[in-house]
């Protein structure tokens, strides 16, 4: 009997160096953070709050100045960890890169993930992008803390999933004028919350000054107006597919607010004259644009 004790607190013995030795290697190993941004959150929210608009086109963003920022942040907060890296997560038609995205991507730590755009300019799968890499890089431990730039409800099931692995998700916020950005859901589901203001994006958000053009040049016709509709049209269809076609015509005679002002922007620029204010002429140029269009269905 006192062999069986003895061999049994040996093994006890054995079993207990083993586990120091782990936990001693656990604690030299540096905890990890990655940071997350949902682009589609960032431009709508910081675009509105300092520039006064959503609209991507109105104003420009310093993003490699406002990646180097946030990265400052989160090695403040995080101050005994490294960096994994940044991912970025935007939507472009059919998930090739703008030149805007390949500069991003070109970034060092920065992973740039691509969703789809559809018809109206909506983002498609960037969601289940941030779900899959949260899932993946915290089931392989390969994070301890997330931080996540976004607001919308779908990533609650990101961070659930997770929270799961063992890994902290902190979401961060942007600063809405009025009311909320962020969906109650996921503020609840969250280890910790923060949210960045003006002051935070001020440097790296600015708006674009409006095109000047020519208040004596000649108003163009309907016909003119309308052919710069058709060829318009013919560039969209090039660029989106029949796919995007199929999306667009249920809402005949009207367009997405997306899709009009992108309509109206790149006309004005053709034709070096605004149409703001000219109903009859903004109709010529839908009506152009519209009639190419179903001649190709």
């Amino acid at each position: 009997m006192n062999d069986d004790h003895a061999a049994l607190s040996a093994r006890i013995d054995r079993t207990n160096e083993l586990l120091q030795r782990m936990l001693a290697e656990v604690a030299k190993t540096p905890s990890t953070h990655a940071i997350f941004v949902d682009a589609g959150y960032l431009y709508a929210a910081a675009g509105r709050l300092v520039a006064g608009t959503e609209d991507r086109r109105a104003f420009d963003l310093d993003a490699e100045g406002l990646i180097e920022a946030l990265i400052d942040r989160a090695r403040t907060i995080f101050a005994d960890s490294r960096l994994l890296r940044v991912y970025w997560y935007d939507g472009a038609r059919r998930r090739i890169h703008t030149a805007e995205q390949q500069s991003i991507a070109e970034l060092p730590d920065v992973k740039v993930r691509l969703g789809n755009l559809n018809a109206n300019n909506q983002q498609k799968g960037v969601d289940s992008l941030i779900r899959t890499d949260l899932e993946s890089l915290a089931r392989h431990r390969a994070i301890s803390d997330a931080a996540l730039l976004g607001g919308d409800e779908d990533l609650v099931s990101a961070v659930e999933a997770a929270q799961g692995y063992g890994a902290r998700v902190h979401l961060w916020g942007i600063e809405a004028p009025e009311g909320r950005n962020q969906a109650e859901p996921l503020l609840w589901e969250v280890d910790s919350q923060r949210t960045f203001d003006l002051e935070f994006f001020k440097p790296y958000v600015s708006r674009r000054a409006a095109p000047a053009y020519d208040a004596t040049a000649t108003r163009p016709t309907r016909e003119d107006v309308r052919f710069v509709g058709a060829q318009i049209a013919a560039k969209w269809l090039a660029a989106r597919g029949r796919e995007a076609l199929v999306e667009l015509l249920p809402g005949h005679p009207y367009l997405p607010g997306s899709v009009d002002q992108d309509l109206l922007v790149e006309a004005e620029g053709l034709l070096q004259y605004s149409l703001r204010g000219q109903a009859d002429l903004r109709r010529a140029l839908r009506d152009g644009f519209w009639e190419h269009l179903q001649a190709q269905y």
